[in-house]
C-alpha cells in the first residue's frame, strides 16, 4: 500500500496563482484532434515537444492521423516518419501497439464511455504506456480530472519543499488531486504552467531564480 502525503490546498493553489500571474494561460495540449493528443503523448516520451511537432508534421505528410492509417504503414515506414522524436524504432512499436488497442477497443467513442479508472487501466495495459502518458491522454484527450505528474512537477515542488523526492507517482498524483479537488480545466492549466515554468525558469541546471515568481517561498532559491 502506498503511503499518503498531504499538500495544503491553499499552498498548492497559491503556487498555481503565482504561475498564472507570471506566465498567463497556456495553449496546451496543442493538437487538432483527441487522437493527435494520444499520438503526441506517446511520442513526447524522453524528448522535447518541438521534436514531437516535427514528427507529427512528417506523419501528416505521409498519411491521415488515425489508427487505421498508421497501422497501414509498415513499422519501418512509421519509424522513419517519427524519426525527429528520437528512439524512433521503439516509439514506432509503441505507436502500433497503441493503435491496435485503440482500434480493437472501439476507438474514441467506446473509450469515452468507460469510467475513468477503467479507461486508465486500459491505457496502462498497452505496451509502452506508463502512468504519465496515460494521464496525459486522460486529461487532454478525454478531459478527465486526472493530475499529470512529470519531471517538471517533481523538480519544482521538491525545490519548494512540498515533495521529498522519492514519492511514487501515484502518491504524488493523489496528493494533488486531493488538494485541488476534481477540476479538469484547473488540472489542464496547472500542468501547462508547470511545464512552462520548468522549461524556462526552474531548469534542472542553472535555474533562473532571479526571475522566479515562486522565489519568496522557495528555500533553495539562489
Amino acid at each position: 500500500m502506498l503511503s499518503a502525503i498531504t499538500m495544503k490546498p491553499e499552498v498548492v493553489r497559491h503556487v498555481y496563482e503565482r504561475l498564472l500571474a507570471s506566465h498567463g494561460h497556456q495553449d496546451w495540449w496543442p493538437a487538432d484532434t483527441p487522437f493527435e493528443v494520444m499520438i503526441g503523448a506517446v511520442l513526447t516520451q524522453n524528448t522535447a515537444w518541438i521534436n514531437v511537432e516535427r514528427a507529427i508534421q512528417r506523419l501528416r505528410g505521409r498519411c491521415a492521423l488515425d489508427a487505421a492509417a498508421l497501422l497501414a504503414l509498415s513499422e519501418e515506414d512509421l519509424a522513419d516518419c517519427i524519426r525527429p522524436a528520437g528512439y524512433f524504432n521503439v516509439k514506432a512499436r509503441r505507436l502500433r501497439a497503441f493503435c491496435i488497442a485503440f482500434d480493437s477497443g472501439g476507438g474514441f467513442e467506446r473509450w469515452s464511455a468507460l469510467p475513468t479508472p477503467e479507461l486508465r487501466r486500459t491505457l496502462l495495459a498497452i505496451n509502452g504506456v506508463g502512468p504519465e502518458t496515460a494521464d496525459d491522454i486522460l486529461l487532454y484527450a478525454f478531459e478527465r480530472p486526472v493530475f499529470v505528474v512529470d519531471a517538471y512537477t517533481r523538480r519544482i515542488f521538491e525545490r519548494l519543499g512540498l515533495l521529498a523526492g522519492a514519492e511514487p507517482y501515484e502518491t504524488v498524483r493523489a496528493a494533488f488531486e486531493q488538494a485541488l479537488g476534481p477540476d479538469t480545466e484547473l488540472f489542464n492549466h496547472y500542468h501547462a504552467l508547470i511545464v512552462r515554468h520548468g522549461k524556462d525558469v526552474c531548469r534542472a541546471r542553472r535555474p533562473d531564480c532571479a526571475a522566479c515568481c515562486l522565489r519568496e517561498r522557495c528555500p533553495v532559491a539562489a
